[in-house]
C-alpha cells in the first residue's frame, strides 16, 4: 500500500505493473545518501592497503562501477523513473575488515534518487567482490541502506 494506507502506486486497476506518473509533481532539488560494505579477508585489506590485487585498482574500478550504476538504474529496476542525474559521488574506505562504500546522488527533478544511490553503492560492492575473489572467496556484501535522503514533499529523512 502507498504510505497513505491507499492502493498500490505501481498497480493499475487491473493490477498490472506500471511507472507512476509524476509529471504533476514539482521539480525539486532532491539528494540521497546510501551505504554498504564488503567484508574480506585479513590477506585481501593487506593487498588493497599494499601492492594491489592481481586484477588491479580495485578502488578505482569500483568507484567507477558505482557511478555508472547509478546511470543504469533505470534499465536494471522496471518501475523506476529515468532521472537527469547531476551528480554522483562514491567513496570507498578500507578499514580493517574490508571496504566501506558510501554513494550520494543529486538531480533537480520530479522524483527522487535513492534506487539511484542504492544501485551505486551494490555496483561498487559487487566489482569489489569481482576484483578480489581470487583472493578471497569469502567475501560478503552486506549492510546497503539509504542513510538519508532530501528534497520533494517529505522532505528530509535520515535513518
Amino acid at each position: 500500500m502507498t504510505a497513505g494506507g491507499g492502493s498500490f502506486s505501481h498497480v493499475d486497476e487491473q493490477g498490472a505493473a506500471r511507472v507512476v506518473d509524476v509529471s504533476a509533481k514539482d521539480v525539486s532539488v532532491r539528494s540521497a545518501t546510501a551505504v554498504g560494505r564488503v567484508d574480506l579477508s585479513a590477506e585481501c585489506v593487506a593487498l588493497l592497503r599494499g601492492e594491489g590485487v592481481p586484477k588491479g585498482d580495485v578502488l578505482a574500478v569500483a568507484r567507477v562501477a558505482g557511478i555508472m550504476g547509478a546511470k543504469r538504474t533505470p534499465d536494471l529496476v522496471p518501475l523506476c523513473h529515468p532521472i537527469a542525474l547531476h551528480g554522483v559521488s562514491v567513496d570507498l574506505v578500507v578499514d580493517d575488515a574490508g571496504v566501506a562504500v558510501t554513494a550520494t546522488a543529486r538531480t533537480a527533478d520530479r522524483t527522487g534518487v535513492e534506487m539511484e544511490a542504492l544501485t551505486a553503492v551494490t555496483v561498487a560492492c559487487l566489482t569489489i567482490v569481482d576484483m578480489t575473489k581470487a583472493v578471497d572467496p569469502r567475501s560478503t556484501i552486506s549492510g546497503i541502506v539509504v542513510l538519508t535522503k532530501s528534497g520533494g514533499k517529505t522532505g528530509t529523512w535520515e535513518r
